[in-house]
């Protein structure tokens, strides 16, 4: 029984009293069936709204990552084609201004194309074989890859030309006992990345040198002057223009004549004062069994005592004034009234040393 005063009738609504009690009336049973249809109506539209609402949002999200993405895309194609240089200023600290990386120099100074200029395969060559020796530890993840991307190029290159195939088989030698030394064994690798990535690379390496070493130079079909056919003093010429005794010895078994020009004394004289100083050529005398100097002798002790003397037809240039890094002939913002003046050539080993702190 509901208590007195106390109206449990629902408010709006029409009662009727009648023998069984109160009853409500018909009419508001129907307006009340309208009114919940109209509701879940709305409900249902509500919804729809909702969900379209959503939709709209997802999409104007996506377009607009789509959109970031494409602009950021744009911006570093642009900013790598458009800077080939970088700047390489060196504080007191690891806080430089322009601050680049090591890997990173590696696409700003677009190595992967200069290795196609046979004035600049030399020098990247080099400095590769610099970084495989002391640098390796060093790479981070992104180095790492743009190391070996560069070193696949120079490999293939090799292949397709057949020159420089001993400098290669050299630099390959160098990486791979360099990852020999570095990885000892599964978890003790100071490399950065996983060990197995590094395995897997140096099996890469050995498949390269095996594809080296199945290299055969055979010799053009046309018949034609061959360097044995040039007058005595021209094969000296060009041969007093070699930089490596190696090349001397090389050509030296190729035929019975070159091999008695391979063994001038004069020849092997130039070559020890070309790299070497004359202290360090009167520290490392030797003596034939005639009493006269062996230079050919003496210049193989040297080589093994003193670095060589290293030439390269074209080098990576640091102008003094801006400190600004780039290939000879790249142009770059450079504030001084004469830029070619205050530019220093620099060798592999001390663009190495501008990434040491």
């Amino acid at each position: 029984m509901p208590f007195l005063g106390q109206d449990w009738r629902s408010p709006g609504q029409t009662w009727v009293k009648t023998a069984n009690g109160w009853s409500r009336c018909l009419e508001d049973e129907k307006d009340a069936g309208s009114y919940l249809a109209e509701r879940n109506s709305y409900c249902r539209k509500e919804d729809c709204n909702k969900e379209n609402i959503f939709n709209s949002l997802n999409c104007d999200v996506a377009a607009k990552k789509r959109k970031k993405d494409q602009l950021n895309n744009k911006t570093r194609i642009q900013y790598f084609h458009q800077e080939k240089w970088i700047y390489v200023h060196k504080g007191s600290t690891k806080e430089r201004h322009g601050y680049c990386t090591l890997g990173e120099a590696f696409n700003r100074l677009d190595f992967s194309n200069a290795i196609l200029d046979s004035r600049r395969f030399n020098y990247v060559v080099r400095l590769l074989e610099l970084i495989a020796k002391s640098q390796l530890t060093s790479l981070s993840g992104i180095a790492q890859k743009n190391f070996m991307n560069i070193l696949e190029k120079v490999v293939q290159k090799v292949l397709e030309d057949q020159q420089n195939i001993r400098l290669i088989r050299e630099l390959l030698q160098t990486l791979y006992m360099s990852l020999c030394t570095l990885v000892q064994s599964v978890g003790k690798s100071v490399l950065v990345g996983n060990i197995n990535m590094w395995v897997h690379r140096m099996e890469t390496i050995l498949h390269w040198q095996q594809q080296l070493n199945n290299i055969q130079i055979t010799r053009p079909a046309f018949k034609g002057l061959t360097f044995t056919d040039l007058p005595l003093c021209l094969q000296l010429n060009i041969m007093q223009r070699l930089t490596d005794g190696r090349d001397l010895v090389s050509l030296g078994q190729v035929a019975p004549s070159l091999q008695v020009l391979s063994e001038d004394r004069l020849l092997w004289k130039k070559l020890c004062h070309y790299h070497f100083t004359d202290r360090q050529i009167r520290k490392r005398l030797i003596l034939s069994d005639k009493g006269h100097l062996d230079w050919k002798k003496m210049y193989f002790k040297l080589v093994k005592c003193y670095p060589r003397k290293e030439q390269y037809g074209d080098t990576l240039q640091l102008c003094r004034h801006c400190h600004i890094l780039s290939w000879k002939g790249t142009d770059h913002p450079c504030t001084a009234n004469n830029p070619e003046s205050c530019s220093t050539s620099l060798s592999p080993q001390d663009f190495i040393n501008l990434f040491r702190f």
